[in-house]
């Protein structure tokens, strides 16, 4: 199937959602009780702790305990500790409050024990609209798909993201249109999801610098978690390729941070497979309006502070070849083959951070 054309298959996963300022301490309560829930385990971070205990005080005696165990990359370790958590609470249903780390670890939980899971998430990873789990063992991150882990009600509030940092907020809504960037290409793509991704990417790149200027603007807060909702659907419905893949081996093999790891691939991966995937850079040229869009989303990256290269973030230019050995080991769907030589071109340039040109 050419992605956008009218021959294709379409699947509608199946996701409630709530998106209305106010709504954690709200609406929260009101979807375990529609779910049927009595002793729910809320998941959350160290660093999202207060927004989860609120979360937690809503659900009145619904609640059975709040585990903030969730860290980066999901490490099995944490994942088994919140398992035993969730059973010697004997939980029913399980609330993920918090960014990536928390919904990930939520559906860890979820995978293994078959619980519900609601999301409740306060940046814009994107994950709580996806079924893609993720752990890492041994310096290796592996990641699947199962019904399972797919939250059965989303919450999104953007009350809960005006505390986000302004850089984090940056590097996670870069991180939502990476979601959209790669949809646009992917081998499973439907006009629906082109249509989501071009609109998730446009109103990202529109919310962001306002998110950034003044991070207690209310409609600024709401466009960017507007966008970030329409770039995890995205992300849910279609196959990942290079970007993913190479964000997933530097984050679990080099423990990069997530957010900031897409933030600095997006432009030279985009860059890497312009040519192959003239759809989606037409799409990308509307909704950034610019004739280069991986040259667009370098400049962002700069405009909002992000970081600029992998150097930036801590990989050794030493990690580069380990790198390059990971993400070839298997194949997987890209518009344009991935070799070794292209992929350690790619890595180089973006280690080194110049403007992204031609791959």
């Amino acid at each position: 199937m050419n992605p956008g054309g009218r021959d294709f298959v379409h699947d509608s996963l199946p996701m409630r959602v709530v998106f209305r300022a106010g709504s954690a301490t709200t609406a929260v309560a009101g979807e375990a009780d529609r779910l049927g829930l009595r002793r729910v385990m809320v998941v959350s971070g160290r660093h999202g702790l207060d927004t989860a205990r609120a979360v937690a005080d809503s659900l009145g005696a619904t609640c059975a305990g709040v585990h903030p165990g969730a860290v980066m990359h999901v490490p099995v370790k944490v994942a088994d500790e919140a398992v035993e958590v969730a059973r010697e609470l004997d939980a029913d249903g399980l609330v993920a409050v918090g960014g990536g780390s928390a919904v990930g670890l939520g559906k860890a939980v979820a995978l293994r024990t078959g619980l519900p899971l609601i999301a409740v998430p306060t940046t814009y990873s994107g994950s709580e609209m996806t079924s893609v789990w993720g752990l890492t063992e041994d310096g290796v991150k592996r990641t699947g798909r199962d019904a399972r882990v797919l939250p059965r009600s989303v919450v999104y509030d953007p009350e809960l993201t005006v505390s986000m940092p302004p850089a984090l907020s940056a590097t996670s809504g870069v991180n939502a249109m990476a979601h959209a960037v790669e949809a646009l290409y992917a081998p499973d793509a439907t006009p629906i999801v082109s249509l989501m991704a071009e609109e998730g990417v446009r109103a990202l790149a529109d919310a962001l610098p306002r998110v950034v200027a003044g991070p207690a603007d209310p409609e600024a807060r709401a466009d960017a978690l507007y966008g970030a909702w329409l770039c995890g659907a995205c992300l849910g419905a279609t196959t990942m390729g290079l970007h993913h893949k190479l964000a997933h081996v530097l984050g679990g093999t080099f423990n990069l941070p997530h957010s900031e790891t897409h933030t600095v691939l997006l432009p030279y991966v985009l860059a890497f497979n312009s040519a192959a995937a003239p759809g989606a850079s037409a799409a990308l040229r509307r909704a950034l309006s610019t004739d280069d869009p991986a040259a667009a989303l370098y400049t962002l990256g700069g405009r909002l502070g992000a970081p600029r290269s992998l150097a930036a973030l801590g990989l050794g230019r030493t990690d580069i070849e380990r790198a390059v050995e990971i993400a070839t080991a298997a194949p997987y769907a890209n518009p344009r083959p991935v070799l070794a030589e292209d992929v350690r071109t790619l890595l180089t340039a973006a280690y080194e951070g110049a403007p992204p040109s031609a791959l």
